[in-house]
Formats: structure tokens, C-alpha cells, sequence
């Protein structure tokens, strides 16, 4: 008896469970309808800083446009805003809350990239990305104040140099998440997924040091550095026989000598090395690859320095409560939401490891690869205004659903702390 009473008891409350995630449901697709006609009015301003930020292209930390024009919009839309966070120039943190947020007010942060890519400009779409964010921050404002009796804290943070620089991660050690209670952000690709991860990666710079010579009269006295870098990149060459299909290491020669008919007494290497695990990124298959340069410079009598000038990139914990709210916006906008392979890296992955987070992807155009001159065209074209729209409705619908029902901060909390 006390067996079918236990039944009964939990298929009651799976009708619960279920009811509720229903009711969820169909809340978010409110939401989703609600943003949507909100919407309108801003999208032309949020095409225009897109195409603004795309027009004017800027590298890693010198994205000083791009700051400028962010920080403008969040100013006049009521934004306290703060610029050169954490020491660089170009960081910024845009806070706005409802009259009534209290202590226990879920704290929001949406993410907006800037930066391009050197010599292809905006090719992984950071301007879309940006403007997304942007519209993300505006529309919440806008809804919370035309319903007002919702508590809610939004910040909208500018984090500088993602690629190749994990900008992202001075600004925590500043303290930019100290209080954020949830983390979002869109970023623009080939398919929409809402739960993907990416991988670890450690950036390494290699610079082999040898002796200068002349390389047809008397080749014998030099040290060659070049071929030492040669000599490295054959070993790793070898060695990816022996790394798991997650791994990826990849390198350019930044110095190759001076000149064909001088021994090169210097060379330097940029390398990237990723891996689906971060524990296993850092302890295992880097340790490999730094032996590859070493044994490379013992083998040619050169010296070796190999610096980590950059933070690691950690991978991305996909939240599965704010990615579901995400998927649910998704569909009611009408993007089919596909599995999301593994892709890059991000910084945003180091934030997912210090709060709830999502980093969903929008598609710009069927099958594009990002860092491509086709996919830059795109991101400057007529798709991106779709990717801008939707991306911000889903990310502030997000966070709209858990302002009006805030137990689910405390889901995805939990849901985080589970691992």
C-alpha cells in the first residue's frame, strides 16, 4: 500500500513539475510577444550602431569607437554607466534598476563584444553581438517600465578584447561580477543553439634565440632559431597522432629571420592550444606541446622562452535553466534550435565558471564560418538586422522571465552549483 501511495505521490509531482515548466513556457512566449512589439521602434538605432561598429573595425583594446558609441546609447537611455573598468580604456558597465529592487532583486549582466579581427575586420560579429546586447539592456528597461512592479537589476557590460586577449577576465578580477547573480550573451554563427560549449585554449608565445652568421660563407658558425621553430612544429605535427579529437593546436611563425642570406639568430611563434577539458588543457596536453619547443631547442643549440602573455580561456558551461528560457524564445521567434557542435573559445567561458550563464548563437547565414571575408560581408549586410533583432528579444526575454518569476535565479543556481 505504502508502495502505489509513493507512486501516486511522484506522479503528482511530475503533473506539477510538468504544469510548471508549461506555465514557463507559455510565460516566456508572452514575454517573447511582448518584446517583440517593443521592439520596432529601436531596431533602426540598433542596425545603425551595428553598421557603425562594422564601418569602423578595431583590434583588441582599441576599440575606442565602439566604447564611445555603446556608452552614448546606454547614457541616453538612462543607463549610469562606467567607463575604463578594471584599467582599460575601452571596458565599460552600464547599471539601470527598477525603483522597487531590493537586496534579493536578481541581478542580470548582458554581455556586449566589439572588437574585429585583424585585416578582415568584423568576421566573427562582434558588432552584432554589441548591437544585440545593447537592444537586450533597451528592451528590458522599456518593458519593466511599461509594466512596472517587477524588481530588476540589469547591467550591460562592454568586455574588450575577446579575441586573443580574454578581456573578459581582467574585468573579473576587478570585480565586474561581484552581485551579478546571471550571466547572457548572443553571439552571431551558421546555426541558433542555445546550450553549446567551447573549448579551453592557452595561448603561448614561443621565441627561440641562436647566433647570426653569414648562411653562404661560413653557415657552420651560426645557430639557426628558424630552424628550431621548423624543427617544433614537426613535433607537434607528430604528436597530434597521439591527442584526442578534441584537441586542436595551431600556430604562425611571428619571426622567421631577417634575411635569406643571414642565419637567423631569432624566431617567434604564436600558438594556441584548446581542449574540450580544461583541467586535462592544463596538465596534460600543454606540458606536451611546451616539450615540443624545448626538445626543438635542445636539438639545435638555440635558447627558449615560452610566455603565457594572455589568460586561459576556460570552456563554456552552458546553464540548462536559462538555456531552455532561451530555447523556448527561440521557437516562438520562429528559429528552429539546432545542437550545437563545439566550437572556438570564448572568455565568456571563464564567466560561466563564476556565475549561471548562457552564450547562445543566432544564425547570420546558413553554413557561414565565422572569421571569413563572407561571413564579415554578412555581418555588415541585410542578414545581420534578423540576427540583431531576435538575439536581443531571446536574451532579454531570458531575463525577463526570471525578473517576473525570480525562483528561477535560484534554479540556475543550483543547477550551476550541480556542476
Amino acid at each position: 500500500m505504502s508502495a502505489v501511495r509513493t507512486g501516486q505521490e511522484h506522479t503528482t509531482g511530475e503533473n506539477t513539475m510538468h504544469t510548471s515548466e508549461n506555465a514557463t513556457a507559455n510565460a516566456v512566449e508572452h514575454i517573447v510577444d511582448e518584446l517583440a512589439a517593443l521592439l520596432g521602434p529601436s531596431l533602426p538605432q540598433l542596425v545603425d550602431v551595428a553598421a557603425d561598429l562594422h564601418a569602423h573595425p578595431e583590434i583588441r583594446f582599441t576599440e575606442v569607437h565602439a566604447a564611445e558609441r555603446l556608452t552614448a546609447e546606454l547614457e541616453a537611455a538612462g543607463f549610469a554607466v562606467t567607463r575604463g573598468f578594471a584599467g582599460l580604456e575601452t571596458a565599460f558597465v552600464g547599471r539601470w534598476s527598477t525603483p522597487d529592487a531590493e537586496d534579493s532583486t536578481p541581478t542580470i549582466a548582458v554581455f556586449c563584444e566589439y572588437d574585429a579581427l585583424e585585416g578582415i575586420g568584423h568576421a566573427c560579429g562582434h558588432n552584432v553581438i554589441a548591437a544585440a546586447g545593447l537592444g537586450a539592456g533597451l528592451l528590458l528597461k522599456a518593458a519593466l517600465e511599461a509594466a512596472p512592479g517587477t524588481p530588476a537589476r540589469i547591467v550591460v557590460i562592454g568586455s574588450p578584447g575577446e579575441e586573443g586577449a580574454a578581456g573578459k577576465v581582467p574585468m573579473i578580477d576587478a570585480g565586474v561580477l561581484d552581485g551579478i547573480d546571471l550571466a547572457i550573451m548572443v553571439h552571431p554563427s551558421a546555426h541558433n543553439s542555445v546550450d553549446g560549449t567551447t573549448l579551453s585554449r592557452v595561448a603561448l608565445d614561443v621565441e627561440f634565440t641562436g647566433r647570426a652568421s653569414h648562411a653562404a660563407a661560413s653557415p657552420e658558425l651560426g645557430v639557426n632559431a628558424l630552424d628550431a621553430a621548423t624543427l617544433s612544429l614537426t613535433a607537434i605535427g607528430l604528436l597530434r597522432q597521439q591527442l584526442t579529437d578534441d584537441v586542436r593546436v595551431h600556430a604562425i611563425v611571428t619571426d622567421g629571420g631577417q634575411a635569406p642570406n643571414i642565419i637567423p639568430e631569432h624566431a617567434a611563434l604564436r600558438v594556441f592550444v584548446r581542449a574540450g577539458d580544461r583541467g586535462r588543457l592544463l596538465d596534460d596536453v600543454v606540458p606536451r606541446v611546451r616539450a615540443c619547443f624545448e626538445g626543438a631547442a635542445l636539438a639545435t643549440g638555440t635558447q627558449v622562452l615560452i610566455e603565457e602573455r594572455t589568460p586561459p580561456y576556460f570552456s563554456l558551461k552552458s546553464n540548462p535553466v536559462l538555456a531552455d528560457l532561451a530555447r523556448v524564445a527561440y521557437e516562438r521567434l520562429g528559429r528552429e534550435v539546432e545542437t550545437a557542435p563545439i566550437t572556438g573559445s570564448t572568455d565568456m567561458g571563464n564567466v560561466s565558471h563564476v556565475v549561471p550563464s548562457i552564450h547562445p548563437m543566432v544564425r547570420l547565414i546558413p553554413d557561414g564560418v565565422p572569421h571569413t571575408r563572407e561571413f564579415a560581408a554578412a555581418a555588415g549586410g541585410p542578414e545581420a538586422e534578423p540576427a540583431i533583432a531576435d538575439g536581443a528579444v531571446m536574451l532579454a526575454a531570458t531575463a525577463l522571465a526570471v525578473f517576473r518569476e525570480p525562483a528561477l535565479a535560484e534554479q540556475a543556481r543550483r543547477a550551476f552549483a550541480a556542476g
